[in-house]
């Protein structure tokens, strides 16, 4: 970083849910930022200059890294998108992911923030916390892509290091978080009162000032869990999302088996592993590191509900 000047953090993925929130929240913490983008049409006004080009044909590379200080990844096949063949996974979540990282290393990039997520480390439950000395088990092409990614940095000579998340909200989230909050704003009850399983969730307020502090962290090289404090289990997520609207909590037991045979005859049995099961993460290891989430989880959820109610 030159003396004076702000350091220059070039990130992918600026137009997704979190790239947007990131180049927003780093520009306002006096950062500048690059965007690398596919269409020039894309640009995000904000931010302070923009490199076009392909992440899977990588091109104009030079440009993009030219005096930037950190490189952070967002980029890549989310785990949303259902369909998708493994050889994509692979070539958009790990090929482009080392591609990218090897023009960082070429043009002398301080740290390399590559943002995977908690299926490189394990499927959609845990029957124990999760913590980075845990042996990796991901059971599908998605987390199997982020983890060949984390495997692939650690081979290169480059200061990287990978935030596993979990399931991250904030404003314009989509997915099952998305599907979660309409269930939320309905005015139905809900047969979700007996799914007591809690499971480790992030906003987009902690998940920025995790990055934030790995900018500023010595010697890592390694993957580390990030998630809010207090993880929730499905009725109090619901409950704290419908308090914040000013309604009643309006939940009301229902066997778990009776959930689990209708999604499994809805060819959806994997969801409800994600909500009758548990999956906690610990962020010991973030923490160690200096970084204190800016949110508990409750104000978390309610300042993201109030933004919702406000569109």
């Amino acid at each position: 970083m030159r003396p004076g000047v702000s350091p220059l953090i070039a990130l992918t993925g600026a137009t997704g849910f979190i790239g947007r929130a990131l180049v927003r929240e780093f520009l306002a913490r006096g950062y500048r930022v690059r965007v690398l983008l596919r269409r020039p049409s894309a640009v995000p006004i904000e931010c302070s200059s923009a490199v076009i080009g392909d992440l899977a044909r990588l091109r104009n590379m030079k440009d993009a890294f030219q005096d930037a200080d950190f490189v952070i990844h967002t980029a890549g096949v989310a785990h949303a998108m259902s369909g998708v063949p493994e050889d994509d996974y692979r070539t958009l979540n790990t090929e482009a992911t080392l591609n990218l990282a090897r023009a960082a290393q070429a043009s002398g990039v301080k740290r390399f923030v590559f943002l995977s997520s908690v299926r490189a480390q394990s499927g959609p439950s845990s029957r124990s916390i999760l913590t980075e000395d845990d042996r990796p088990d991901p059971i599908d092409a998605y987390g199997r892509s982020k983890l060949a990614a984390e495997e692939g940095l650690a081979t290169l000579d480059l200061d990287w290091v990978a935030l596993r998340l979990p399931l991250t909200y904030g404003p314009g989230v989509k997915g099952n978080f998305a599907r979660l909050t309409r269930l939320a704003r309905s005015n139905f009850p809900l047969p979700i009162g007996s799914l007591t399983a809690k499971r480790s969730i992030l906003s987009l307020q902690n998940l920025t000032s995790g990055i934030e502090c790995l900018l500023a962290a010595p010697n890592l090289r390694r993957p580390l869990l990030i998630a809010d404090p207090e993880p929730v289990s499905l009725p109090e997520l619901v409950g704290i999302l419908r308090e914040a609207s000013g309604r009643r909590r309006n939940v009301f037991p229902l066997p778990n088996s009776i959930l689990k045979l209708a999604l499994s005859a809805l060819g959806r049995a994997e969801e409800y592993a994600r909500v009758a099961e548990p999956l906690l993460v610990s962020h010991a290891k973030l923490q160690s590191l200096g970084w204190t989430p800016v949110l508990g989880t409750r104000e978390a959820l309610i300042r993201y509900a109030q933004s919702e109610n406000q569109v």
